[in-house]
This record gives structure tokens, C-alpha cells and sequence, in this order.
């Protein structure tokens, strides 16, 4: 396997992201870009080897920027997966920390303020909530503010990587906070990290239903059942082309088969399914 030497990622430095390309990828050169269509592109136009991106969160599920830009933008391939453990701290800049109670504004990416919406009502009610494009990027814009009594909502890495002092630690609303980060490139790829074992293997599909065929959805469901291939997601997304028009993100908890997974596709499609294979990837 070609070494991948630049992985792009969501940034500024110090997110989660690039928390998940130094487990990844610890010897590669990294890049950061300020959206998550901005780093998808990246690896689309070849400027990076491959692009990681945040997929799933155990509280606010998918993250629907990654998916729906890769189904309807630029269609790459899923070729790994890494869970990454997410602890939320408040922050600020050291100018304030002894009145951080009388903060106006608290700023984050919009999954980190509602993963910690317990904390933010009780400790921070007058506190205007103010979104960002990520974690790292509300750190280092509260950096900049030092004569502003504002907040941040970040990583430890973040707050060291900007000079801010972490105030209330572990804010998060729920213990086991944890987000999924895939590797997307532009051709197939049999994926090896050095250091980490291989968990398991997933197969990802999208899967458009018939429609004006009634039951399809149990069919299809069924088309899997029977031959016990394990389901351990299935999401539905707007197909963006109509009211009631939705495709169906699928997770099969098995490798790319020669038998199984490539008959029940052709099931599906003599249903009247249309299905695309996403990726076929080791999970770490």
C-alpha cells in the first residue's frame, strides 16, 4: 500500500478531527481546511491523499453536512473508520478567568453546543450561544477576542494549541460521548493503520427505494434478514428533489462478500432499487 502523506481535515488545528488523523495517520502530513466540503473537495481535486471527516455522534447522530456532501457532491469512497472518545471542556482566555461566570457569548460547532445543552442552560443561561465551523475554530477566535468575556467549547488540545484555560471540564450532557470519523478517497483503497487492530469490517450502501411500490422498505430489510447479514444502521435522507423523496443510508457489519452482499443487491435492484456501494472498509 502507497503511504498517504497528506490527509486533509475539518480545522483549525487542535479539533477532533485532527484528533482522528493522529490516530489514523500519526506520520502524515496534515491540512487543515475551514468546512467540511472544503477538506471532501480536497481529496476529490488530489490535493490531499485522502480526507478525514466526522460521520456519526452517539448524541446527535449523523452528521448530515458529510453525508449529504457526499452523496449529492463528490462522491468519494469510505475506506476506514475510527471512533474517537469526544470530551468537551469550557474555555476562555486567561484575561477573564476570574469572573468566566459573567461570560456574554459561548462559541462551538453547532453538535458540541447541543452535546452540551445540560450544562449551558444551567451555568450559562444569559450567554449568547454563538455557532462556528468547528471546535477549533471557536478556541482560536476567542484567542483573538482576549478583551471580550467570551467562551469556547472545545478539546484539551485546543485549549493548549490557543492559550486558553479550560474553566469547567467535561460539560458534555451524556458520559459516553464519542464521534465516528471516516476516511474518504477518491479510489478504493485496503486501508492498514500501523499501531491499531482492526475491529471489524463494515459495508456501506445507499439504497433509493421504488416509488410507487408499496412495502419496499420491508423487502428490502428482508432481502438482508434472510441471508443474516447484520444491519447496525439504517438512516433515511431527503433525496433533495421533492417532498416524501428520501434514499436510505445502510451499514452491513461484514466485508465485501463475492456471494452474500452482492446477491442481495441484485435483489434489491430486481425490487427496483438503486443502490450504491459507498465503501466496503475496515473499522479501527
Amino acid at each position: 500500500m502507497r503511504e498517504l502523506e497528506l490527509i486533509g481535515y475539518l480545522g483549525p488545528r487542535a479539533t477532533f478531527s485532527e484528533q482522528a488523523v493522529k490516530t489514523f495517520f500519526p506520520n502524515s502530513t496534515r491540512i487543515s481546511y475551514d468546512t467540511i466540503p472544503a477538506c471532501i473537495d480536497a481529496a476529490e481535486l488530489n490535493e490531499v491523499d485522502a480526507a478525514v471527516v466526522p460521520w456519526e455522534n452517539t448524541i446527535e447522530g449523523s452528521v448530515n453536512l458529510t453525508l449529504d456532501y457526499l452523496i449529492h457532491e463528490q462522491p468519494l469512497r469510505i475506506v476506514g473508520e475510527v471512533v474517537v472518545p469526544i470530551r468537551q471542556h469550557l474555555m476562555i482566555h486567561p484575561n477573564h478567568v476570574q469572573h468566566w461566570e459573567d461570560i456574554e457569548n459561548v462559541y462551538s460547532h453547532p453538535h458540541a453546543i447541543a452535546q452540551c445543552h445540560k450544562f449551558l442552560h444551567k451555568t450559562c443561561p444569559s450567554a449568547a450561544i454563538e455557532f462556528t465551523k468547528s471546535t477549533g475554530a471557536a478556541a482560536e477566535f476567542v484567542s483573538k477576542h482576549p478583551e471580550r468575556p467570551i467562551a469556547a467549547i472545545a478539546n484539551e488540545l485546543a485549549a493548549a494549541e490557543y492559550g486558553l484555560t479550560i474553566v469547567q471540564r467535561d460539560i458534555h450532557d451524556f458520559d459516553n460521548n464519542h464521534t465516528r470519523f471516516v476516511v474518504l478517497k477518491k479510489t478504493p483503497l485496503a486501508l492498514e493503520v500501523e499501531g491499531l487492530k482492526v475491529k471489524g469490517h463494515k459495508t456501506t450502501l445507499m439504497i433509493t427505494l421504488p416509488s410507487d411500490q408499496a412495502g419496499a422498505l420491508h423487502q428490502v430489510l428482508s432481502a438482508f434478514a434472510w441471508r443474516k447479514l447484520n444491519l447496525s444502521k439504517i438512516e433515511s435522507r431527503p433525496m433533495k428533489t421533492g417532498l416524501g423523496n428520501y434514499f436510505f443510508i445502510v451499514d452491513i457489519e461484514q466485508q465485501m462478500d463475492e456471494v452474500l452482499i452482492p446477491s442481495a443487491i441484485a435483489e434489491l435492484e430486481v425490487l427496483g432499487c438503486s443502490v450504491k456501494v459507498l465503501g466496503s472498509y475496515p473499522y479501527f
